[in-house]
């Protein structure tokens, strides 16, 4: 089948105008870092809080041991800051070892 090109005349120009619309509040998440926070419990083993945070982030045990007795003394430990999805999927591995740990906003 042969194309037809119809030329008809446009009335009036037709002005275009590019509309950029951006989410401020959306893109200042995204930026923003986020920290996993464990928490002091009363169930789970000093030694068993220091394995699991070797384990989840691969840090060296006195890292792990510093962070382990900063839950131990202060009720809570920052063991890690970064983007959102990584902090959710570090928050994911901690709990599924039955540690309390959540991510908050810095």
């Amino acid at each position: 089948s042969a194309a037809v090109r119809l030329n008809i005349p446009c009335p009036m120009p037709i002005e275009t105008e590019e509309i950029v619309i951006t989410d401020t509040e959306e893109e200042t998440d995204l930026d923003t870092p986020w920290n996993v926070i464990i928490y002091d419990d009363p169930v789970n083993l000093m030694s068993f809080v220091t394995l699991i945070i070797q384990r989840v982030f691969g840090y060296p045990k006195s890292k792990a041991e510093k962070m382990m007795m900063e839950v131990h003394k202060n009720g809570q430990s920052v063991v890690w800051t970064g983007q959102r999805e990584q902090a959710e999927l570090y928050v994911q591995q901690l709990q599924s070892h039955q540690l309390l740990a959540m991510m908050k906003q810095t």
